[in-house]
């Protein structure tokens, strides 16, 4: 597994890794509950785009604007406008709309192509799925999966827990402590999400962290080995993914180096073209850690329901 290993700075940006493939036929299926009509040559699809087509306008003939790159979604309406035609006509209409090369279509309400459709489909190795679920609820279902599947995404060094409900994002140097620290918050009924590798993508304006699957829950701890956190912690010890809301950056204690002890300095990290309040944490012996952690988390909640401790200070310092 290649892992990307950098330290932040403050306003650094990581920029997205090419690691998005063609979902699988099966995996397709599978996620959205559709019943294979037609799988075509391909045991994959070619999806570049989360945009989702109702080809109306291209079954009456109009493609100036029909965009090849989207699936296509075929429901009640459509079928019945086709009923309508005259056999050469509907024939007619469908390969038109086939000879787009689009990368699949999905029929609604669970209807299923007819013989002219079906030999059409044939001609241009057209794949077709049927799905129970009316046409705006497919359409919801594969708008979520495809901005899943197609988010831009970067794997980071680092690990990613969930402390007080809040996505932490622990970085730092190897040998700085991370493993210790999180051994302590696990101990404190905190949940991992990722060790070492952080697969972070960016759906919408939320970036979601999740661990590779070839080592999801398990951890390296120097002098004792690698550890499987769900079997020696239990089930709710781990998650699957979380979304990330605070970055702390673990580094050794510098004694020339003055450290933010008001919280008046804002870091940010920018990760995906989302910022995210950083905090950089100096380590040496006798400080705990895991509390420390347990604090940023507390204070980053408390920030977001609208109270800083500063403020506050500086408004009774002020007023008196």
């Amino acid at each position: 597994m290649k892992t990307y290993s950098k330290k932040i700075k403050q306003n650094q940006t990581f920029e997205p890794q090419a690691q998005t493939s063609d979902p699988t036929i099966a995996d397709f299926c599978t996620r959205l509950k559709l019943k294979v009509i037609r799988q075509g040559k391909s045991e994959s699809l070619h999806i570049s785009t989360t945009n989702i087509n109702r080809p109306g306008l291209a079954l009456v003939g109009f493609l100036e604007h029909f965009s090849a790159g989207r699936v296509q979604v075929i429901g009640e309406n459509e079928m019945a406008y086709l009923s309508t035609l005259p056999q050469t006509q509907r024939e007619k209409a469908i390969e038109g709309f086939m000879k787009q090369r689009f990368p699949c279509v999905i029929f609604s309400s669970g209807l299923v192509p007819d013989k002219s459709f079906m030999q059409c489909a044939e001609r241009f190795d057209c794949v077709i799925f049927s799905s129970s679920l009316r046409s705006t609820t497919i359409i919801n279902e594969l708008s979520i999966y495809l901005n899943e599947m197609l988010a831009p995404e970067v794997v980071q060094h680092g690990v990613l827990m969930d402390v007080f409900g809040v996505g932490v994002l622990i970085e730092g140097k190897s040998g700085v402590g991370k493993s210790e620290t999180v051994l302590g918050l696990l101990e404190r009924m905190h949940r991992l999400v990722a060790d070492d590798a952080v697969s972070i993508k960016r759906i919408g304006d939320r970036l979601i962290g999740s661990s590779p699957e070839a080592i999801r829950y398990f951890m390296e701890v120097r002098g004792i080995g690698i550890i499987d956190v769900r079997s020696m912690y239990g089930a709710g010890a781990v998650l699957h993914d979380k979304q990330i809301d605070l970055v702390l950056h673990l580094e050794e204690w510098n004694s020339k180096k003055e450290y933010n002890r008001l919280g008046s300095d804002k870091e940010v990290c920018n990760i995906l073209g989302l910022e995210l309040p950083l905090h950089t944490i100096p380590v040496r012996s006798g400080r705990n850690m895991s509390i420390i952690l347990e604090v940023a988390a507390r204070n980053y909640r408390l920030k977001s329901l609208g109270y800083d401790a500063l403020s506050e200070l500086n408004a009774r310092v002020f007023d008196e």
